[in-house]
Parts: structure tokens; C-alpha cells; sequence
């Protein structure tokens, strides 16, 4: 349970592209036994073939993580068991109706960060992103489409995961439409602002780091400056900011090892090594 007293948001994305990443980023196709160019069209034509390799269990923990099969919801807490038990999970995810304040979108990410400024009562450069696109790989199978029959393999094998991003979807534009017409205004002043800023960070400022922006305050937001401190935040990828939040966890007791990433831990498991708590270094 979360603590109360708290507002807690989240960020799922739809759950085909989810897989797509996972596949790459935790080298699933090796785990999977799958040599083909386009490990996905492979792996949707039967995805149970694969259900003793995708599983992988983590003795330390004890704990069975799959990266193919409803990993969202693992992600907030559903186990990996309970794949084939729709009617706990759906029991479960009318809970994280409850414990989340709002489950950001990906694929409406704008709209997201708008309604999260307003129910968290932020200021607008609390919620800009660099409009760069960060972390972007090209893959064989990035683009690919797949058939009629191998969506509705993808939507029974990850159904937990439809499950919860259909009903933080319909969620969010619920929200939305409670905000009345001037969400949209505020919208577009955002994505106005996110364009200027990023293109002021990542040409001006660059080349005169002494140099700040000064945004004039308007009924959405007071007037705030953009230096460089501001620049380097908004442009550094998830993974170092996970890295900082990681090691700073970790300073907060003396002696305390340098927790361990979920991804190297699958890597041992694709090798045949054995899972660890922590990386063995203390930071």
C-alpha cells in the first residue's frame, strides 16, 4: 500500500510499443531463444511457446519477472502469476485508480503533463521536457506492424497490461474534459513554451552558457529564468537521472552497496549466472 497523504503519479505506455522496447533494451530475443530479424512477428505467432524461456526468476527476491508479458503492471506492483487471473486483476487495478493521482500517457504525453501541473498545483517549468527526442534506437522490428491475428495473440498473452492501459486511458481524457475548455489553451501555450525553451537550450545556451532566458509570467505560469543548471536537468536521459536518484539512495546509509539494475540482472540470467542484490561496489 502507498502512503496516504500523498499524490502519486505514474507512466505507462501502450502496451505493443512497450513490448518493442523491452525486446531491445533487455535483449528478450536472446533470453527467448529467437534468432529471426523481427523477433516480434516471431514471438506473436505463439507467444505460450515461449513461456518457460520469457519467465525469469530471481532467487534473491523470489520474485518471477516476464519482460513479454505484462510488464506495466508488474511495474506497478501486479505479479507476474496472476496473468491468467482477470478477475484479481482487475481488482487490482481499480486500487491504482485510487492510489495514483493520474497515470500519465506516452502517447499523450503533453496532455498528461498539463493535467499533472494542475492536480499537483506545479508551476509550468516543473512539468518541460527537452523536445529533442532522448534514448531514440532504430531496430529492424521498430516499425513493424503486425497482423490481425498476432495483435489478438499480443491482446490475450498481455492482457493484464491492455487491461490497465485501456483504463487509465479512458481515465485520462475523463480528467480532461473536467478541466473545461481552457485545459486547451493552457495546452497549447505549453507545447508553445516546451518548443521555445528546448530550442533556446539546445542552440543559445550552448553557445553562451552565461546566458539565461527570462519567461514572462502569463495567467498560466509566473515568470521563472532558464539557465544552465535548468539546461543540463531538462536534457539528461532517464537512465543518468536514474543513476543519480540510485546512487544518492544508496550515500544514505554508510557501507550500503550501489543497488543493482533489474536489466544486468537478466543478463546474468541469459548467461547462465547467478542474480545479485547489488552491484558490489560501494558508492
Amino acid at each position: 500500500m502507498l502512503p496516504t497523504g500523498l499524490l502519486h503519479p505514474a507512466l505507462i505506455r501502450e502496451p505493443l510499443g512497450h513490448l518493442k522496447s523491452c525486446m531491445r533494451f533487455y535483449s528478450l530475443p536472446q533470453l527467448l531463444r529467437i534468432t529471426s530479424t523481427n523477433p516480434i512477428k516471431t514471438f506473436l505467432r505463439d507467444p505460450w511457446r515461449y513461456k518457460n524461456l520469457s519467465e525469469a526468476y530471481f532467487r534473491f527476491c523470489n520474485v518471477t519477472w516476464d519482460g513479454t508479458r505484462n510488464h506495466l503492471a508488474f511495474d506497478m506492483g501486479y505479479p507476474t502469476e496472476g496473468a491468467e487471473d482477470m478477475e484479481a486483476a482487475e481488482r487490482y487495478i481499480k486500487g491504482l485508480e485510487y492510489d495514483f493521482t493520474l497515470v500519465l500517457l506516452l502517447e499523450h504525453l503533453d496532455e498528461s503533463f498539463v493535467l499533472l501541473r494542475r492536480l499537483m498545483c506545479w508551476e509550468m517549468q516543473d512539468v518541460l521536457y527537452d523536445s529533442v527526442p532522448k534514448n531514440v534506437g532504430n531496430y529492424s522490428y521498430k516499425s513493424y506492424t503486425p497482423t490481425p491475428r498476432e495483435l489478438a495473440n499480443l491482446r490475450r498473452w498481455k492482457a493484464v497490461d491492455y487491461l490497465l492501459y485501456d483504463t487509465f486511458n479512458r481515465s485520462l481524457w475523463r480528467k480532461i474534459a473536467a478541466q473545461g475548455p481552457n485545459f486547451y489553451q493552457e495546452l497549447y501555450y505549453y507545447r508553445e513554451l516546451k518548443r521555445n525553451v528546448s530550442f533556446y537550450c539546445n542552440g543559445e545556451q550552448k553557445r553562451k552558457p552565461n546566458r539565461t532566458l527570462t519567461v514572462e509570467a502569463t495567467k498560466w505560469s509566473p515568470q521563472f529564468v532558464v539557465d544552465a543548471e535548468y539546461c543540463r536537468i531538462m536534457q539528461t536521459t532517464a537512465w543518468n537521472l536514474t543513476e543519480e536518484i540510485r546512487q544518492k539512495a544508496s550515500r544514505k546509509e554508510e557501507g550500503r552497496w550501489l543497488i543493482i539494475r533489474p536489466v544486468l540482472n537478466l543478463r546474468s540470467i541469459i548467461k547462465g549466472q547467478p542474480t545479485l542484490t547489488n552491484t558490489g561496489l560501494n558508492r
